[in-house]
């Protein structure tokens, strides 16, 4: 029944090997070694050297590989497999629950190292939205929910919709659709109509890179809208992008801790500079690595943390900094550790690098651990902000 590809499939697959193409530098470019630029998949600008190429043409032949490792899953399993671990058990009348588990353990080790090791672009937008559980949380509600909503919010303004407005010219510029009046126009709709379906979280800066590329990676406006609910709703810790972004302060306090504790080295030095290594670690969590890897590398973290959850965030930051370790350890001043952590991160163009090193060499997290330590930062931080808030008002009644 699943031995052959569909013709659909096919055309699809046909789609898939078009969309990387080989990029080949100049003979002038190979010697002397200049900049280049070119697009990527999703039509962000890119710039390297020749070594970059080499590296992003590699990925690309990686890409490949994985992506026939797909179809040929979906061709012997079946379409949606992923969603169906019993699947084979089931179809063939088998009962017994030993065999049950066994066939549901096989395809979640499956599946876990295959999203590991990429989920193909053709097939993010799918496998993204049946496995992070935006598929069931949209199934909650009428099909024309988002619809309704954009209509029922057109032309009201808030204090949210003011701060999306002044957002939208900023969010990827240059970019060729996201910095167009329609793609300006698709991004505002998702912003404005979640900011008034969460009002607690409404709109916080940050969220338009990661909605600007849920839309390049979903296609849809209400896909994406539904992948930012779910992101939000689900996959991260609450209030992250709240007014006091309070749960962004707790997993900036977990990082330092756990990367005192996974890279001592790093962090005994980092402290003898007085580098607050929130400074640049903030924007990470905050845009989900958006703003500061290359777009295919976030995307591949991205196809980790909608499966595995958020702690995927903190391997794919400690993993930064452990590749860099040497570096780090021999700066004397905190601009030098801040240079190199940025240039690393706009020139990692090797996800299967960023990640092997995120979870062979940083090792393993227990989620439970990471609850506890969660909760055990947050009367720290609420004091901090409250106190901070008396400041603030301390000095508007001097003024």
């Amino acid at each position: 029944m699943y031995t052959t590809h569909s013709k659909r499939d096919l055309a699809l697959e046909l789609e898939f090997q078009s969309q990387f193409p080989i990029y080949r530098p100049s003979i002038h470019a190979r010697r002397a070694n200049i900049i280049v630029k070119f697009q990527d998949i999703y039509g962000f600008t890119v710039e390297g050297n020749v070594d970059d190429v080499n590296v992003l043409n590699e990925v690309r032949e990686k890409v490949r590989e994985k992506g026939r490792v797909w179809w040929s899953l979906e061709a012997s399993k079946g379409a949606n497999w992923y969603l169906q671990p019993y699947i084979t058990s089931i179809a063939a009348g088998i009962a017994l629950k030993s065999s049950l588990k066994l066939s549901a353990l096989a395809n979640a080790i499956t599946l876990k190292r295959l999203i590991r090791k990429g989920i193909p672009p053709i097939l993010r937008p799918k496998v993204w939205f049946s496995l992070s559980g935006a598929a069931k949380k949209k199934s909650t509600v009428p099909d024309s929910y988002y619809n309704d909503l954009t209509i029922a919010v057109e032309g009201m303004v808030t204090p949210a919709t003011k701060q999306i407005d002044h957002d939208l010219q900023r969010t990827f510029p240059g970019h060729p659709w996201l910095d167009t009046p329609k793609g300006h126009a698709a991004l505002r709709r998702v912003l404005v109509v979640y900011s008034f379906r969460d009002s607690d979280v409404g709109y916080c800066q940050g969220l338009n890179y990661v909605a600007a590329l849920l839309l390049l990676v979903m296609k849809t406006e209400e896909d994406a809208f539904w992948m930012l609910a779910v992101l939000l709703e689900n996959v991260l810790v609450s209030d992250c992008y709240t007014n006091n972004l309070s749960g962004c302060h707790v997993e900036q306090r977990v990082f330092k801790d756990l990367l005192a504790k996974k890279c001592p080295r790093i962090a005994a030095h980092l402290e003898t500079l007085k580098f607050d290594v929130s400074l640049v670690t903030t924007e990470w969590f905050l845009c989900l690595f958006s703003k500061s890897l290359p777009s295919e590398t976030t995307l591949r973290v991205w196809d980790v943390l909608f499966y595995e959850g958020a702690k995927v965030l903190f391997h794919a930051a400690l993993a930064i900094f452990k590749m860099k370790e040497n570096e780090l350890l021999l700066t004397h001043q905190v601009g030098d550790a801040i240079s190199i952590l940025q240039r690393t991160t706009h020139h990692m163009f090797d996800p299967d690098e960023l990640l092997t090193v995120a979870f062979d060499k940083i090792g393993s997290m227990d989620t439970n651990a990471i609850s506890k330590q969660r909760k055990k930062q947050v009367p720290a931080v609420m004091a901090e902000l409250d106190q901070r808030l008396r400041r603030l008002n301390t000095m508007k009644d001097i003024k």
